[in-house]
């Protein structure tokens, strides 16, 4: 196994989990939860755990074996 390949997939799951957590952080702060019962949006740690975790998993569509 390359050396660099290993690298460039830690890079594209980094980067794919970083925008995730902004964009979590994005749709909290423009759909947020008035009530505090939504599931997805009632805390913004939640939103970006969700954002992250949906980054990690677009990002292995570029990641090739």
């Amino acid at each position: 196994m390359n050396i660099s390949l290993s690298r460039k997939k830690i890079i594209i799951y980094a980067v794919g989990i970083a925008a995730g957590l902004a964009l979590g952080a994005v749709y909290y702060k423009l759909v947020g939860c008035r009530t505090g019962t939504c599931p997805l949006t009632s805390t913004v740690f939640r939103s970006m755990i969700y954002g992250g975790v949906l980054g990690f998993l677009f990002a292995g569509i570029f990641v090739s074996k």
